[in-house]
């Protein structure tokens, strides 16, 4: 078999591999949603919520090396973009008490499908404009000026009651983030952050990542790649944020802080800067081991001895298993390795000689 040949079969058994994934996880969600309890399917909502977020946060982070730390503020504007959009004219006439909703976010009203990509084209357009100013400065000076651009957001959701109505936030949504949403959503940001990645787009943002001034001798446009990976950022994060305030059902500035950045910084730090699959695994771990560690809050009971609920130890314990890891795996669980049906099928010695 020629070397053509070959990887005809290795492309054709990849897609194959992909489609039996994609048809096992809808079988997975199936079961789950018709027979998990409501606590088993909001765990894997939170899970697919921060995939898509982790995902698109290590676009930026990960594969451009850029400390960008202003998430929330995306995540912020797709949510209460989102939110507006799906209420109805009366809920917000019941909901903005203190000062009216501003036109036209009083009189529309729009599918589920439609205000998350409303949320998501809205934090593109604000990541645009704070795009020229900050891809002028680098590292500690990005991320004060990202940061600085989250506080700003929450700070103004706080103050412009016309427009999110304060510090009172946005009450009764419509639990519209059901577990095919979520997951759609997630494994369509997947997909399109690895196209993206392994396109030549991709490889120019990685070499930006380990020297900036070698890419740009080489032709490679540093501000033209590194917008384009804020954007594409920014616009999962908006989209991500209206699949939160839907799943939540009630949002407000307090919601969107720092500390929903820290979470998404540990997440892709500790999966691996720079790979898709570590941000998927840091992401999983992150949703499902926060609840798992709720165990060590409660009594515990060895025979003789009880050991009382300790409020807090699960963060204490959370925080040590992160420090373990960071020490025994400095660049994060997966590095910057991808997971790949090759390596899979190398490591069962199932691939052809």
């Amino acid at each position: 078999m020629t070397w053509k040949g070959k990887d005809m079969d290795t492309s054709k058994r990849n897609l194959y591999c992909n489609l039996a994934a994609l048809c096992l996880l809808a079988v997975v969600l199936y079961l789950f949603d018709q027979y998990g309890t409501e606590y088993q399917i909001r765990i894997l909502n939170n899970m697919a919520v921060f995939i898509t977020l982790a995902v698109s946060y290590n676009l930026v982070n990960g594969m451009c090396g850029l400390l960008h730390l202003g998430p929330n503020a995306f995540i912020t504007i797709g949510a209460y973009t989102s939110a507006l959009l799906t209420m109805s004219p009366m809920e917000k006439q019941m909901s903005f008490i203190i000062e009216p909703l501003i036109w036209p976010f009083s009189v529309l009203q729009a599918p589920f499908f439609v205000s998350l990509i409303a949320g998501g084209v809205m934090a593109t357009i604000f990541a645009f404009i704070i795009s020229f100013p900050v891809f002028r400065v680098r590292g500690d000076y990005l991320a004060i000026v990202t940061l600085g651009f989250g506080e700003v957001i929450r700070v103004l959701c706080n103050a412009l009651q016309g427009v999110t109505n304060g510090p009172l936030g946005l009450k009764g949504l419509q639990p519209y983030t059901n577990l095919w949403w979520s997951w759609g959503i997630a494994v369509f940001t997947i997909i399109v952050i690895t196209k993206l990645v392994n396109s030549s787009y991709g490889r120019a943002m990685k070499a930006i990542r380990e020297d900036e001034i070698a890419a740009k001798a080489m032709g490679v446009d540093p501000f033209r790649h590194l917008m384009l990976a804020f954007l594409v950022s920014a616009f999962f994060c908006g989209v991500a944020g209206g699949l939160m305030a839907h799943l939540i059902t009630t949002i407000s500035p307090t919601l969107f802080t720092f500390f929903l950045t820290f979470n998404l910084l540990i997440i892709i730090v500790v999966g691996g800067l720079g790979s898709t699959t570590g941000a998927v695994i840091g992401a999983a771990l992150f949703a499902w081991g926060g609840e798992a560690l709720r165990v060590v809050e409660s009594p515990m009971n060895f025979g003789a001895f009880t050991i009382p609920g300790i409020p807090g130890m699960r963060m204490v314990l959370f925080s040590v298993i992160l420090m373990v890891v960071i020490i025994f795996a400095r660049r994060g669980i997966m590095g910057r390795n991808e997971f790949s049906w090759n390596w899979l099928f190398t490591k069962l010695g199932l691939n052809a000689k």
